[in-house]
């Protein structure tokens, strides 16, 4: 008897740490996003002149769907009209792993324009630094944008899809906190749900539009508004930084 009861703990015991270790491959995630507007439109002089000091900060929130093949970042939309609604962007992105293709639904002054890539690839250093994110342990890691920016990022191989907020991804394991480097847009979980997301919420809408790429769509608005100071920073605040 004592030897039956041994060979059961024994047995639970390596059930538990099996589940303990094993990934989760699928799931909901809810982020919040806080935007300093001051930092967003540093380039423009008289910013805090038409953005209070006590309004300087924009909270956005989003949800990431995914499982082993693809994931879905989207944000909650608000029923209530927004201050400053047009000063951040609310990206729908879609990221296929295994067909290395990523569509992106990006909206210009009300219109909205699909975007068709490869799947983005960065070279990431990763850190020993850690911190604990909606109940996950995370890890730091580093990615230099350019000569004079960075992007931190930290993920957490309990949940397995390389992938994360807007397109980052690259890491292994689901991103649950990402940051620039002056701290003018972060990111960070605020709760994992682990569910299976219905398929359906993986199918690309139906649109009339056509897919272009982002490099052809990013020359084209330089070409019609590159030359202006507010076309400028309209193309600096849609393909730089983190969304």
């Amino acid at each position: 008897m004592k030897m039956k009861i041994k060979f059961i703990s024994i047995v639970l015991l390596l059930a538990f740490v099996f589940c303990s270790t094993a990934q989760i491959t699928h799931g909901k995630i809810t982020y919040e996003r806080k935007t300093n507007l001051h930092k967003r439109f540093k380039h423009w002089e008289d910013v805090k002149e038409w953005i209070k000091e006590s309004e300087k900060v924009k909270i956005d929130e989003f949800e990431l769907y995914f499982n082993d093949t693809v994931s879905y970042f989207m944000p909650i939309e608000s029923e209530y009209r927004e201050q400053y609604e047009w000063a951040t962007n609310k990206n729908k992105t879609y990221q296929f792993f295994n067909q290395d293709v990523k569509i992106t639904h990006k909206k210009i002054w009300g219109e909205e324009f699909i975007l068709k890539d490869s799947v983005s690839k960065r070279n990431w250093k990763i850190t020993d630094n850690q911190r604990n994110i909606a109940g996950y342990v995370c890890r730091k890691a580093i990615w230099v944008e350019n000569d004079s920016s960075k992007i931190y990022a930290w993920y957490t191989n309990e949940l397995e899809p390389s992938t994360g907020p807007e397109s980052f991804n690259g890491l292994p394991g689901v991103i649950l906190g990402l940051a620039t480097e002056d701290g003018g847009t972060v990111y960070f979980a605020k709760k994992v749900d682990i569910i299976k997301p219905n398929e359906s919420i993986f199918i690309l809408p139906k649109s009339k539009k056509k897919p272009v790429k982002s490099e052809e769509f990013k020359k084209q608005l330089v070409k019609d508004y590159g030359k202006e100071k507010w076309g400028k920073a309209m193309i600096l605040n849609n393909f730089g930084g983190v969304n």
